[in-house]
């Protein structure tokens, strides 16, 4: 693991009231349609950086828009859909010289035999969301 761990929804919303940087590396799209993780009243606010572009390519300016909105001192909270994108941005963001944690489960979650996302994940779990 080139990473500083994984993380379940909940933990992850421990580590953000106690200070960490939740990263949220879905796509626009995915942000406008399916929801973003609310952290308010924690009073931190997610970071929106694409892990991939629209077109499904590699975003060239992740780790440049990363440390433009994040101090390397801070530890990072990364989240995807699923828990997949999350891993490689937070392996890049480690090789950038961070702290970074997956999200295991992501936003969204894994799916049941139907392929509906209502088994795990943030929104899930109950965790605000907006």
């Amino acid at each position: 693991m080139s990473y500083a761990g994984d993380v379940s929804p909940g933990t992850a919303w421990e580590a953000v009231a106690a200070g960490a940087t939740l990263v949220d590396v879905r796509t626009e799209g995915e942000w406008a349609h399916i929801g973003v993780p609310d952290t308010s009243t924690l009073k931190s606010e997610p970071v929106f950086i694409q892990w991939n572009l629209a077109t499904g390519a590699r975003n060239p300016d992740f780790l440049a828009e990363l440390a433009a909105a994040v101090p390397p001192e801070k530890q990072l909270i990364v989240l995807c859909r699923s828990g997949a994108r999350s891993i490689a941005a937070a392996e890049a963001a480690t090789a950038a010289g961070y702290t970074a944690y997956n999200v295991l489960e992501g936003f969204e979650g894994e799916t049941d035999p139907y392929g509906d996302r209502i088994l795990n994940g943030w929104k899930n779990r109950n965790l605000p969301w907006r």
